[in-house]
């Protein structure tokens, strides 16, 4: 007996694609520390803000639910992409490759266990924090104020992910005090700076995609 395939949004199929990349290579990212006028910031972060946009974006467009789903099926490809790590890491490197780039990538993929699961740890906790308080804030005063609630779901989510990561991952290695309260400043500017246009542009794009129109 045939059944109909389940259809899904055009934009619930597209923002899983984007969320799914952004996961994976959030953690690549985050090798590099980029300097933003005073602000010192792993660059993980672009990475995670456009997680949280996306999120968001998902939840306002087809409500808290799916994108919870979105937050939890993102462990598929996070977990995929560790362990694919691990494994490229542990085989050994051709003799014609440069030694700089071998000793640059073995450097890269090797990150400990400690700091994958503090990276999981924080993803999941954060992630469904935003969608949460973004959530939450629209069933308060309805449709108005998107930038708002994603600035302040954005704010929060990061402050949070913050604290688990360098809690986790550095807690007895180093003292993280100056570490936890600078990358802490610095995400929250930047979630307060970038998430509310990008949450307009992604809503907008979304309902774009779905064949709705645009709300005022």
């Amino acid at each position: 007996m045939e059944t109909t395939p389940r259809a899904i949004p055009l934009s619930l199929f597209v923002f899983s694609l984007i969320y799914g990349g952004m996961v994976c290579v959030a953690g690549v990212l985050g090798n590099k520390q980029v300097a933003l006028g005073p602000l010192a910031v792993e660059a993980g972060i672009f990475a995670f803000l456009l997680l949280v946009v996306t999120s968001s974006a998902v939840a306002e467009l087809h409500g808290p639910v799916w994108a919870n789903r979105l937050v939890r099926i993102g462990f598929v490809p996070l977990l995929m992409s560790m362990a694919l790590s691990w494994v490229v890491w542990m085989l050994p490197a051709s003799p014609e490759m440069q030694p700089a780039n071998r000793d640059a990538i073995q450097l890269i993929l090797g990150s400990n266990l400690r700091i994958w699961l503090a990276g999981l740890i924080a993803y999941g906790i954060s992630q469904t924090l935003n969608v949460t308080i973004f959530s939450a804030l629209k069933g308060r005063e309805g449709s108005r104020l998107l930038w708002l609630r994603s600035a302040i779901a954005g704010v929060l989510s990061q402050v949070v992910d913050t604290l688990l990561f360098i809690s986790i991952a550095f807690y007895g290695v180093f003292p993280i005090a100056e570490l936890l309260v600078g990358q802490m400043i610095a995400k929250v500017v930047l979630s307060a700076v970038l998430v509310p246009p990008l949450i307009y542009l992604v809503v907008a794009l979304g309902r774009k995609l779905d064949g709705v129109p645009s709300q005022a």
